[in-house]
């Protein structure tokens, strides 16, 4: 037992004192001494035993610990100390012995100078910029508004079905092509060949890139993800790409000119390989080259200036890092990452050669111009002009816009339209892919680019629609919906948050989740195998009693069972003993304990007559939460509809006008409306910290706030308009913030300095919810900050002025990172050769320790 020592002021210790010190006391005992006196600070406790377990004795969260390390980053006289240090030596004593050795480093850095933080922007510059962009924007919505009404009224005009087939046909394959060959024309024109360098934000240079950047996002071409097809569109853009990969990424990448991948290369679904990043305030383009062969796992990303030889494999949820290299034949996985003897391309191969391909491209395009394309244009045109209802073509356009008729008409035909699409959509979900799954053995090797392989992905697309997980997630009633898409859920006990809004899967049908596991936000269950040439689907099954954070692939085979705690962003092992009752954290993924004291103070709740009277409360709340987010789309849409149905039927000048600014219109007010009603749903006023019971009306309320829609934020990045929005939001944002992407989920609990960097993918979430509790707080970026691609900031997190997190690193709850730091990893840590150390203030002290 130790406890503080009163014979040596260790509040006074130094550079100098210290060799002192080791001279009178064992250096292990002294640092001993050192460290059980900065966590009875931070627990606020006489004396802390060297021999407790921080989490089972002292009832430490990683919250606290986090501050511990951070007091202990802060003494120069002490080796620095990593939560991940925390969890694989959780005494006192373990965690001195563990850095006896380790040397402090000292105030002024060794090796490569420090990042410095950006030099302040041009406010003019940036108004100029955004200036430009609006001005592309409505040029280019009203040329695609003018092509897309004259070709409507062309095809509506023909006579007959089979003359508005024929129309819809030639109609809809010229608008898709041409919108096809535009980005590919403006990428040669503005910028020729992509090479690498980088260029301040907001210039000109970067107004050509962002153009380019938006017209790649917006094209028709990101539907083919996954056939041979998307491939051969990046080689129009200039990308190197050999025969045979496989590309399954919506990540549609930018810079194709530096982007080379090798014969029988295959890159999973969510992998960044944009051949660009955003830094201090400056767009950087480099390399991304893969060899023959090689293999990106599900979430992965591949930074700038990295590569891969020929037969290497980069497993899920890691990263590569700018300048890192997989050498041919390895294999790596993690954040950073490091080797491993795993092998990700678990499928046996099958015969899968060029004619194939070239027929599955084939039948993709004419099954998209010759029954997609012409369904959709043609459909609403015999909607609207030979469905026999009370608002159709003729009523609409006879009907002034100042008349209740036209009004009442318009309300009849939006709610005719959208609520069809709610109860008819629901029919056909519970029923097609049941049909269509017969066609799929489990366990059997198919080649890819076959009958099966298209079914595979119509079941994945249509059992993922986004909107019904939106409205039932979050709630008891998302339990239903999975059910009735065929997710094995064993016996179900409900808790009213068993699965959140953003989930997805490869095949509903071997999907299983064992009884009582609560699943966060953003799980991906990995159903499929898939090589180059083949591909099989398999069950893959989540044990009982679980809790997953954010954002977790989890693979066929994950070697977790019952009684686990999956940490966000946590790397699923594939490999070792079945793991039970404990937790898991970071990529790879190490042991952490299963719970802690602090997290089970609402345990009394979740079982008895105390919980079924509060799940029965917050089901009736979730019910009502889903009434009316759904009458409030309804509202959106109409209102919509109302304007679109105005502008089609008027051919004078206000008409034209109106094309103009038709989808300008509708981004900004969907921005407005939907910002309006979070704003409303918050009564205008900040959330504030909690920690509380996911049974407390409280924690009703804020789930409440994650069903308003947000996927309208994708318009505006890498704008000055992003950051209007964040303002309308909550968020406390400085001036020129560049957002090429970020999302924030706790609007109001978020502070952004001038000029940060935000990149694609990246995210601030200033809340957790593990098992039954939930917990939010504030979280803040300081000035000149940059977030990587794909990069997690949880929250009680302050980043100094400068402070760099790298690409797909995860910043856990509560970490202080220095000035000018950079921080890399899952969980993040301070990189070598870039700690500084400088006097901290008062206000930054207590803000540190907040």
């Amino acid at each position: 037992m130790a406890s503080k020592s009163t014979d040596i002021p260790t509040d006074g210790l130094t550079e100098t004192t210290m060799p002192a010190l080791r001279e009178e006391r064992d250096p292990t005992h002294a640092l001993e001494e050192i460290f059980a006196e900065v966590l009875a600070e931070v627990v606020g406790v006489e004396q802390v035993p060297v021999e407790s377990h921080f989490f089972n004795d002292l009832g430490a969260d990683s919250l606290v610990m986090a501050h511990f390390c951070a007091r202990v980053r802060k003494r120069p006289d002490l080796p620095s100390v990593s939560m991940k240090d925390i969890y694989q030596h959780s005494t006192v004593r373990s965690l001195a012995a563990a850095l006896e050795h380790a040397t402090p480093e000292p105030a002024t850095p060794v090796g490569p100078a420090p990042v410095e933080a950006p030099p302040q922007g041009s406010s003019l510059r940036y108004a100029l910029c955004g200036t430009l962009q609006l001005l592309f924007f409505l040029g280019y919505s009203y040329l695609t508004a003018l092509a897309t009404t004259r070709g409507y009224d062309w095809v509506s005009n023909a006579s007959g079905a089979i003359g508005v087939y024929g129309r819809a046909v030639l109609f809809g394959s010229a608008e898709c092509i041409g919108l096809s060959l535009f980005p590919i024309v403006a990428k040669w024109v503005l910028i020729g060949r992509w090479k690498p360098r980088e260029f301040p934000i907001w210039g000109l240079t970067y107004l050509r890139f962002w153009i380019v950047k938006v017209l790649l996002h917006a094209n028709p071409m990101v539907l083919f993800v996954g056939s041979p097809v998307y491939v051969l569109y990046l080689r129009a853009l200039g990308a190197k790409i050999g025969k045979h990969v496989t590309i399954l990424s919506h990540h549609v990448p930018v810079c194709t000119d530096l982007l080379t991948i090798g014969t029988g290369s295959v890159l999973r679904k969510d992998s960044f390989f944009l051949c660009y990043r955003a830094h201090a305030g400056r767009i950087q383009t480099g390399t991304v080259t893969l060899g023959r062969n090689a293999f990106v796992g599900e979430r992965t990303v591949l930074d700038i200036d990295t590569a891969m030889g020929d037969g290497a494999q980069l497993g899920h949820t890691s990263t590569l890092q700018r300048g890192e290299t997989v050498p041919s034949g390895q294999r790596w996985h993690g954040s950073p990452a490091e080797r491993t003897e795993l092998n990700y391309v678990r499928v046996a191969p099958a015969h899968c050669g060029t004619p194939r391909r070239i027929a599955f491209g084939l039948v993709s395009l004419l099954r998209t111009f010759l029954v997609g394309l012409p369904l959709v244009i043609g459909g609403a045109a015999l909607l609207l002009t030979e469905v026999p209802m009370p608002v159709g073509h003729k009523a609409l356009s006879e009907e002034s816009v100042t008349s209740t008729a036209f009004y009442l008409d318009t309300l009849i035909f939006s709610l005719a339209l959208f609520f069809g699409f709610v109860i008819l959509g629901l029919v056909v979900l519970c029923t097609v892919p049941r049909l269509l799954r017969r066609v799929i053995r489990p366990d059997t090797v198919y080649p890819l680019y076959g009958f099966q392989y298209g079914v595979h992905r119509a079941i994945a697309r249509m059992t993922n629609l986004k909107f019904f997980i939106w409205l039932f997630g979050d709630s008891s009633y998302i339990v239903h919906y999975l059910q009735g898409l065929g997710y094995d859920l064993s016996r179900v006990e409900q808790t009213g948050s068993n699965f959140g809004s953003g989930l997805q899967h490869e095949s509903p049908f071997l999907s299983f989740v064992g009884s009582g596991t609560m699943v966060a936000d953003g799980l991906s269950i990995l159903n499929a195998e898939i090589s180059h040439t083949s591909f099989s689907v398999s069950r893959t099954e989540i044990g009982r009693q679980n809790f997953l954070g954010n954002f977790i692939a989890y693979p066929v085979g994950g070697r977790t069972g019952d009684n686990c705690l999956l940490a966000t962003k946590v790397m699923v092992p594939l490999d070792g003993e079945i793991r039970e009752g404990v937790g898991l954290l970071g990529s790879p993924s190490f042991e952490i304990p299963r719970t802690v004291e602090r997290d089970a103070r609402f345990d009394h709740l979740r079982d008895g007559d105390e919980l079924r009277r509060r799940l029965a409360a917050k089901n009736r709340y979730n019910l009502r939460s889903i009434g009316l987010l759904l009458l409030l789309r309804w509202l959106h849409f109409f209102a919509l509809t109302l304007l679109s149905v105005a502008t089609f039927y008027r051919d004078d000048a206000l008409g034209q006008l109106l094309d103009a600014v038709f989808l300008v219109f509708s981004v900004g007010f969907t921005a407005a409306y939907f910002g309006l009603i979070e704003r409303c749903l918050m009564r205008f006023r900040p959330l504030q910290p909690k920690v509380c019971s996911i049974y407390d009306p409280y924690f009703w309320h804020h789930e409440r706030l994650w069903k308003v829609p947000e996927t309208h934020f994708n318009a505006f990045n890498g704008t000055p308009f992003k950051n209007v929005l964040w303002r309308m939001l909550g968020v406390r944002v400085g001036r020129r913030v560049f957002d090429d992407g970020c999302f924030i989920t706790e609007r109001t609990l978020a502070t952004i300095g001038d000029d940060s960097t935000l990149n694609a993918g990246s995210k601030i979430q200033c809340h957790s919810q593990e098992d039954g509790t939930f917990k939010s707080d504030h979280s803040t970026l300081g000035t000149g900050s940059t977030l990587g691609v794909g990069a997690l900031v949880h929250y009680g997190v302050t980043m100094g002025e400068g402070a760099v997190l790298a690409a797909d690193s995860f910043l856990m709850k509560g970490e202080d990172v220095p000035h000018n730091a950079v921080w890399a990893g899952n969980p993040a840590a301070e990189t070598p050769h870039h700690r500084q150390r400088a006097p901290q203030t008062g206000t930054a002290a207590a803000a540190t320790l907040r």
